[in-house]
């Protein structure tokens, strides 16, 4: 398995397994001409970079066997300047012309350097016009996580000016210098159009809603089929399923990436692999690295804890902007590969956008949790497992207990935030309760707050706050509203709980219990 492994000659001379993705590449070397692909981390972006480079450069051997091997006859070599900014540390300008320098040295080396040429951008233009004279080929230019220095620096406004400046001159470069180049990648995970960096590049045309390259990054389910079978039958096995048990899991924990309308959902990759090569389900990817700045821009903000628990609306022209500082982080969520497109209204132009996979959500919902729990709560080892625990054993008391006495340790300023804060609260923590758990659940006349589905029993919390009613009369909407009616025929014991939330002391307040008899 792969893993971690991204370049293309080192798969395929070294006995790793490789997804044919080649007649997608030949399509795009020969029929783009200057493009940016945007993709999660941990997508194959790198790869593809890494595949296109050596069949540029004319590597025939490699490709053997391949979908590509039937469609090139001539394999043209061409120049290749293959500028990677995935490795830098970019604490400072310095750590950008850096990396920067480091990547033009090598291509110095074999193409030759003015000792005139003092900054990264007049090193890239004399670079591409000495390589066109020399070689008598067009270049071909690909840049590898090409927004890493911002996305590094998103929390700091200054820095982040500071690199983008020197990255719109250093990338406007390849704006003026159409002469020398037959093609351009630039992947990342985020287009910045909004902070001016794409302005220097408004020739690129971006294939990242392209329908024919909806799946050039990424596993389809037929792919993961086709290509690890014996993988996936010796996971079952070692997990006790059964194929399909197995590979229904796979579905559930690290398909569901949609990157254009009604297209079909796409495996991360890195979950894959890690999954098949571990015989072990887990949150590999989220694990790689979590959303810090994002998590702390939807506190700073203040923005609705809600709206992470459900699907959530954006317009079509906002789903590609990142407005850096701009207090809504949804784009980036979107483009990072924390949300992912559910459906879209093509006359309205509105994208409705949700958690592409439980790995994604339980993992965000969590780390989210965790930005709002206090430092004493997490070192005395809270976790979302015990309100189950407590639910599972029919102690309902001691989960509402439980749960106001989360509330209650919550630091004063958070509680400011808005009346609704702790409720959000509430929801996340529901949310984690993974299949345990339902919100908003819509019956027929009405929706109930939160469902809960244990193995001998079905509870049903309504929620009022202090002052809109009191807690006889959420249990009393239980009934009225049938909201538990739906569960009669399932033989499990049917439980009401009406719950205040107490707007000054910011918890829980009284409740009531009672028995559903229909």
């Amino acid at each position: 398995m792969p893993i971690g492994v991204q370049d293309f000659e080192t798969i395929r001379t070294e006995g790793f397994v490789y997804v044919d993705k080649t007649a997608l590449v030949y399509h795009l070397a020969n029929e783009g001409t200057q493009c940016f692909l945007g993709r999660p981390r941990r997508f194959g972006k790198s790869l593809l970079q890494s595949t296109l480079k050596y069949y540029f450069q004319g590597k025939k051997e490699l490709f053997e066997g391949l979908a590509i091997a039937e469609l090139e006859q001539d394999w043209p070599v061409h120049p290749v300047f293959h500028i990677d900014l995935g490795g830098g540390r970019y604490n400072s300008l310095e750590g950008l012309d850096s990396e920067l320098a480091s990547n033009l040295r090598p291509l110095e080396e074999q193409w030759g350097r003015d000792p005139e040429e003092d900054t990264p951008g007049v090193r890239l233009k004399g670079l591409l016009r000495r390589a066109c004279a020399k070689s008598g080929k067009k270049v071909v230019v690909l840049i590898d996580e090409y927004d890493k220095p911002l996305v590094q620096n998103l929390d700091k406004p200054e820095l982040l000016e500071e690199l983008r400046m020197a990255l719109a001159g250093f990338y406007g470069i390849i704006k003026g210098s159409g002469q020398y180049i037959r093609f351009v990648l630039l992947t990342g995970v985020t287009k910045f159009s909004k902070v001016n960096v794409f302005s220097d590049l408004n020739q690129l045309e971006d294939i990242s809603m392209d329908k024919i390259y909806a799946d050039i990054c990424g596993l389809s389910a037929q792919e993961l089929v086709d290509n690890f079978k014996p993988e996936l039958e010796a996971l079952a096995e070692e997990n006790h399923l059964s194929y399909d048990e197995a590979l229904a899991k796979m579905q559930r924990l690290y398909n569901g990436y949609h990157f254009v309308p009604g297209a079909e959902g796409m495996f991360n990759p890195f979950g894959v692999l890690n999954t098949l090569k571990k015989h072990k389900f887990g949150y590999y990817w989220f694990e790689t690295g979590t959303p810090s700045i994002l998590l702390k821009e939807i506190k700073n903000n203040h923005i609705d804890l809600l709206e992470y628990t459900r699907d959530v609306t954006i317009m079509e022209f906002s789903l590609t902007d990142y407005r850096a500082n701009g207090g809504n982080p949804i784009p980036l969520l979107y483009q990072s590969g924390y949300l992912t497109i559910k459906d879209y209204d093509s006359q309205k132009g509105k994208y409705v956008l949700g958690f592409p996979n439980e790995e994604v959500e339980y993992g965000f919902l969590e780390e989210l949790l965790r930005v709002y729990l206090p430092p004493v709560l997490e070192s005395q080892g809270f976790y979302v497992g015990k309100f189950i625990e407590d639910l599972d054993k029919g102690d309902i008391e001691k989960f509402l207990t439980r749960l106001r006495a989360l509330f209650y340790s919550i630091p004063y300023p958070v509680k400011e935030q808005s009346e609704y804060h702790y409720q959000s609260l509430f929801y996340l923590v529901v949310r984690l309760m993974g299949q345990f758990a339902q919100a908003e659940l819509q019956c027929a006349r009405g929706r109930a707050d939160v469902v809960v589905t244990m193995t001998d029993a079905v509870y049903c919390f309504e929620f009022k706050l202090s002052g809109n009613g009191t807690a006889m009369e959420a249990l009393t909407q239980i009934d009225d509203k049938g909201y538990l009616i739906p569960f009669t025929a399932g033989g499990k014991k049917l439980v009401k709980a009406g719950v205040v939330f107490d707007n000054e002391k910011h918890t829980l307040g009284e409740w009531t219990i009672g028995c559903y008899s229909g």
